[in-house]
């Protein structure tokens, strides 16, 4: 076999081409390139709706405390002098206030009525805010037990719970009277009595509820203070007549 010219061998080979066809493109997967910066829709649709990863610092039934620290028994700290601190709804709708007196509850009491909520609203879509944490460490000797010296073992963890402060609260798609229904078995399952609010009603100072009564009337003295002109009038005065028994009691007097 006898070759032909190679140089046009060599042109034909070059000219040789594969020729992207349109069913080869529409194959090809479009490339995106991710924003660096997120707008507030797209960065819902990333965020996750739940984690199931274990909290670092602990949970509110168990703090991440050092439980060999030992810790006073203590009191709820009940002001007296005027405040309304935790008596109101913020974030729910609705919350369960306590009303008879303060005392401190365990973490096994707020874990059982937490698990009654949660039951009593199951396939409700609602939110549950818990506005107290576990914090205080209950020992077995100086609080149940009093056998020898020292402080004891660790027992529990417990919360102080002040009267008329807010313990649990609710937000969501549900209607009152099933939030009531819940809150009733809740307290049930906590010592002590309990009450029903809504978001929006009168704050409380002490056991007295501010509803038509502003805070600076309640601080306001009961006795009714007399006007100045009559307190000026009946006021003592340094002078003394003549003849009076003051001038009497004078050494000078007496001379």
């Amino acid at each position: 076999m006898k070759l032909g010219n190679p140089s046009a061998i060599i042109g034909a080979l070059q000219s040789l081409r594969i020729a992207s066809s349109a069913a080869t493109r529409s194959l090809r997967a479009p490339i995106y390139s991710r924003p660096s910066t997120f707008t507030a829709p797209q960065a819902t649709q990333y965020a996750r709706a739940f984690s199931t990863t274990r909290p670092a610092l602990g949970s509110w039934l168990e703090p991440s405390l050092n439980r060999k620290k030992k810790m006073a028994k203590g009191r709820p700290r009940v002001p007296t002098g005027g405040s309304t601190k935790g008596t109101t709804v913020i974030w729910g709708d609705y919350g369960l206030r306590m009303t008879d007196h303060h005392r401190r509850i365990s973490a096994k009491h707020l874990k059982m009525a937490e698990d009654t909520i949660k039951v009593r609203l199951r396939g409700q879509k609602y939110r549950l805010y818990k506005r107290k944490c576990c914090n205080v460490g209950v020992y077995v000797s100086g609080n149940e037990m009093r056998m020898g010296k020292g402080k004891g073992s660790f027992d529990h963890w417990a919360t102080r719970m002040s009267i008329s402060q807010i313990l649990f609260e609710i937000r969501g798609r549900i209607h009152e009277q099933v939030v009531r229904d819940a809150f009733r078995l809740a307290g049930n399952k906590l010592p002590g009595q309990w009450e029903f609010v809504k978001k929006g009603d009168a704050p409380v100072v002490g056991i007295t509820k501010l509803d038509g009564v502003t805070l600076e009337e309640l601080k306001r003295p009961r006795r009714q203070i007399a006007p100045p002109e009559l307190i000026e009038a009946s006021s003592p005065t340094s002078v003394t007549e003549p003849g009076s028994k003051a001038d009497a009691s004078r050494p000078e007097a007496s001379q």
